[in-house]
C-alpha cells in the first residue's frame, strides 16, 4: 500500500474520531454510558465511509493445491480390435476411474488417438491410422506447465508420423502393452517406391522392400500383376541374418491412362498374417511432358530449389540456363521462369513468349522490368528489404491452402512501392518488420490468353527448408510451386469447376475430395451448392454426398468406403456444370499388417523418458508404481489478488446498519 494512501487512512481515522467526539463529548455535560456507544457507532461508520471514498487496494493471498496430471492415452486404431483387446481396455479404464488412491494423488484425464488425438468419449477402435508421436506431442503441449506423466495403452505399431521412440518428452511415459507379443514367422511387403507418372512406351521402376521376421531360412517369390496378367516374378531367399531385400522391377508403359497393379509375396508355410503380403499401386501413363525453362542472370540456391520442387511432379522437366549462354528456342517450352531479370532478358519478352513466372530479388533490374509494361511498376531504390508473407484467403485464381506462409523466413528484394495494373490476383501480401501491408509478394495476372505470375523476392530455398521443418516433408512447398506452375503452364480455357482427388486409396482411409467453383464471371461463388454422386462400378450402388464450404473451396471427406472401383460425378445444383472422376479403394488395411505388438519399441520409449514398460497382465503393478512414486506430488501455489475496497459491498451495508442503530437508539432516548 502506498504511503499516501496510509496517510489518508490515518487522517480519516482522526477526523472520524474527532467528529464523533465533537458531537457527543465536546461541551456536553451528559456523560451517560450510552453516549460512548453512540460515539463508537458514529466514529466507526464515518471511518468506514471515508475508507470507501479513499478506496485503497487490498491485497489478498489464496493458496491453490494442484495435483499432478496423469494422462491416459488409449490406442483407438482398428489394430486394437484386430488383437481382440477392446474389452480389456474398457475394463482397465473402469479400474483407473474407480481407484481411489490413484484419483486422490492424480488429476486423471483420458485421451484416445489414431491419426488424431481426441477425448476418450469417442472411443470406437475403428481408426485407420496410428500416430503415437502426435499423441505424445499433444499431451506434452497440453500439460507443459504442470507436473505430469502418461500411461500409453497401445500395441506400439505406428503407421504414420515421426518415430515416437525419439519424441522429445519432459514427462515420463509408462507404456502398457496390448496385443500378442509372441513372435510369429512372417514375410511382408513393407514398402513400395514408385513414380506416380510414366510416359507411353517407356519403362518405369517399381522398388519393393521385402521384410522377413523368423528364425529359419525360407524361400518365397515376389510377383507383380496387372489384372490377371503376370508382369514380373523373382524368387527370394530370406533368413534371420538376411531378413530384408530390395527388389527393383522395370515395367513397361503400354497404355495411356491410370493403370492399376498388384505386388504380392507368396505365402509362407504356417504364416499367420497374410494381409501384409500384397499391395496395390497405380501409375498414370501420359503421352506428353511439360517443359519449363528456368532462365537466370546469376547462380543462386533458388534455382536448384525450383527445379526440385517442379520436378517432384514427374510430368514436368526443368532446364536451367544462364541468360548470356542460352541459345535454344524459347517456344519449345510451355513455361519460362525469368529469375532476377535485367536488360539482357529483353529479347525474350516478345508477343510470342510463353506464359511466364518472374522472380525478382536483390540483383533484379527494376528499371528494365518497369519498361516492359506488364502492369507491374516498382519505385525501387538501391536498398534491400526483407519481406515476410501474409496469406490472402480471398485469392481466387486457383485453390492454394495456407501452408504456414506467415512463419516462413522473409524474401529479399529491393525496397520500393509496388503498383499493379488490372486483371491481377494476389496470393501473398508483404509483411515488413512484423507489420502487415497490402503490397503484393506473390501475384498472378491473366489477360486474354496470356498468363503470368510474379514473386517479389529471392530466398525460396529458405521457404522449402522451413516447410520441411514444419511438416517433416517438402510436399507442401513443392505443391505450392507446382500449383503456380500448373496454372501458368496451362493453355487450356479455364474451367468453372475443378475437382481434385487421388486415384488409389487404402481400405478404411478417409477419402478427401476438394472442388473449386466460379461463376460465369470467373469469381468464386460461395453460394453454390455442390454435390457428389458416388457410384460403385462393381455393384452399381449410388450414394450422394454434399460438399462443405471451407474458406474459398468446397471440401468433402468420404469415410467407411468399402474396397472396390468407384466413379463419381460432382455437380453444381441449378447449373449445367459437372465434372467426372474415378478412384479405386484397395483391400489393403495398414492396421492389419502387424502380427504382434512392438514391445521393444515401447520399452525404448519408456527408458528414454524415465518411465517403465508394463504388459497387460501387470496393470496392478503399474498402478502401484504410480501411486508410490514420490516424484509426483501435489504442489501448492500462492496467488495474490488486488481488489479495490469499494468492491466490498458489505462495508456499505455495514455503514448503513451502524448509522441506523445510532439513529433509532437516539430516538429511543429522546436525543433527536
Amino acid at each position: 500500500m502506498q504511503t499516501t494512501t496510509i496517510f489518508y487512512i490515518v487522517l480519516a481515522l482522526f477526523l472520524s474520531v474527532g467528529v464523533a467526539y465533537f458531537q457527543y463529548f465536546f461541551k456536553n455535560k451528559d456523560k451517560r454510558s450510552i453516549n460512548y456507544v453512540w460515539f463508537g457507532l458514529k466514529a466507526l461508520s464515518l471511518f468506514l465511509l471515508s475508507l470507501l471514498f479513499i478506496n485503497p487496494k487490498i491485497t489478498t493471498t489464496q493458496l491453490k493445491n494442484t495435483k499432478p496430471v496423469l494422462s491416459v492415452l488409449v490406442d483407438n486404431s482398428s489394430s486394437t480390435s484386430y488383437f481382440n483387446q477392446k474389452e480389456y481396455i474398457y475394463q482397465f479404464i473402469d479400474k483407473l476411474k474407480s481407484n481411489t488412491s490413484l484419483n486422490t494423488k492424480f488429476d486423471v484425464t483420458f485421451l484416445s488417438f489414431d491419426n488424431n488425438t481426441k477425448t476418450v468419449d469417442s472411443l470406437d477402435f475403428t481408426g485407420s491410422q496410428t500416430n503415437i508421436s502426435e499423441a505424445l506431442r499433444a499431451v506434452n503441449q497440453l500439460n507443459k506447465n504442470t507436473l505430469n506423466t502418461s500411461i500409453l495403452i497401445s500395441d506400439g505399431n505406428q503407421t504414420i508420423g515421426n518415430d515416437y521412440e525419439y519424441v522429445k518428452s519432459k514427462q515420463a511415459v509408462f507404456p502398457l502393452v496390448i496385443g500378442d507379443t509372441t513372435q510369429y514367422k512372417d514375410v511382408k511387403l513393407s514398402q513400395l517406391n514408385i513414380n506416380k507418372y510414366s510416359y507411353i512406351k517407356n519403362k518405369f521402376p517399381v522398388e519393393a522392400l521385402v521384410f522377413y521376421d523368423g528364425k529359419e531360412t525360407v524361400n518365397t517369390q515376389l510377383s507383380i500383376y496387372s489384372g490377371s496378367k503376370t508382369l514380373f516374378t523373382k524368387k527370394i531367399t530370406l533368413s534371420p541374418e538376411n531378413n530384408t531385400q530390395t527388389i527393383v522391377a522395370n515395367l513397361s508403359s503400354t497404355k495411356v491412362g491410370q493403370q492399376y497393379y498388384t505386388a504380392s509375396i507368396r505365402k509362407l508355410q504356417d504364416e499367420k498374417n497374410t494381409k501384409n503380403n500384397s499391395k496395390r499401386f497405380s501409375v498414370e501413363v501420359i503421352d506428353e511432358q511439360t517443359k519449363v525453362l528456368l532462365l537466370s542472370s546469376i547462380i543462386h540456391p533458388d534455382l536448384g530449389t525450383l527445379k526440385k520442387a517442379i520436378e517432384s511432379n514427374k510430368q514436368r522437366k526443368v532446364d536451367i540456363e544462364l541468360v548470356h549462354k542460352f541459345n535454344k528456342q524459347i517456344k519449345d517450352y510451355q513455361l519460362v521462369i525469368f529469375y532476377q531479370p535485367n536488360n539482357n532478358f529483353r529479347k525474350f519478352f516478345t508477343k510470342e513468349t510463353s506464359n511466364f513466372l518472374l522472380i525478382s530479388g536483390d540483383k533484379a533490374d527494376w528499371n528494365f522490368i518497369n519498361s516492359l509494361n506488364l502492369g507491374i511498376n516498382k519505385k525501387a531504390i538501391y536498398q534491400s528489404e526483407n519481406y515476410g508473407a501474409i496469406y490472402n484467403d480471398q485469392f481466387l485464381t486457383y485453390f492454394q491452402k495456407d501452408i504456414g506462409f506467415s512463419d516462413f523466413p522473409p524474401l529479399k528484394d529491393k525496397f520500393g512501392q509496388i503498383s499493379l495494373g488490372e486483371h491481377h490476383q494476389t496470393l501473398l501480401y508483404q509483411k515488413i518488420n512484423g507489420l502487415e501491408s497490402t503490397q503484393p509478394l506473390v501475384s498472378s495476372f491473366e489477360q486474354n490468353s496470356k498468363k503470368y505470375g510474379v514473386i517479389f523476392g529471392e530466398g525460396l530455398w529458405k521457404w522449402r527448408g522451413a516447410s520441411f521443418r514444419q511438416s517433416s516433408s517438402f510436399e507442401d512447398f513443392d505443391d505450392f510451386i507446382g500449383n503456380l506452375v500448373q496454372y501458368l503452364a496451362s493453355t487450356k480455357k479455364r474451367k468453372r469447376l475443378e475437382v481434385s482427388s487421388e486415384s488409389l486409396y487404402p481400405s478404411n482411409a478417409t477419402i478427401p475430395i476438394s472442388a473449386f467453383y466460379v461463376d460465369k464471371n470467373y469469381q468464386f461463388d460461395a453460394r453454390a451448392i455442390l454435390e457428389l454422386t458416388l457410384t460403385n462400378t462393381d455393384t452399381k450402388k449410388q450414394k450422394k454426398y454434399p460438399f462443405s464450404l471451407m474458406n474459398n473451396s468446397f471440401q468433402l471427406s468420404l469415410e467407411n468406403i468399402t474396397a472396390g472401383n468407384y466413379s463419381y460425378k460432382v455437380s453444381v445444383l441449378g447449373e449445367n456444370v459437372s465434372r467426372y472422376g474415378k478412384f479405386k479403394v484397395t483391400e489393403y488395411n495398414v492396421e492389419e499388417q502387424f502380427t504382434n505388438a512392438n514391445a521393444d519399441k515401447l520399452e525404448k520409449l519408456a527408458n528414454r523418458t524415465g518411465g517403465k514398460l508394463f504388459f497387460n497382465n501387470q496393470e496392478d503393478d503399474l498402478l502401484n508404481e504410480l501411486i508410490n512414486d514420490k516424484k509426483y506430488y501435489t504442489t501448492q501455489k500462492s496467488i495474490e489478488k488486488e481488489q479495490n475496497l469499494i468492491d466490498w459491498k458489505w462495508i456499505l451495508f455495514l455503514v448503513i446498519g451502524l448509522l441506523s442503530i445510532e439513529w433509532f437508539s437516539r430516538k429511543y432516548y429522546g436525543k433527536l
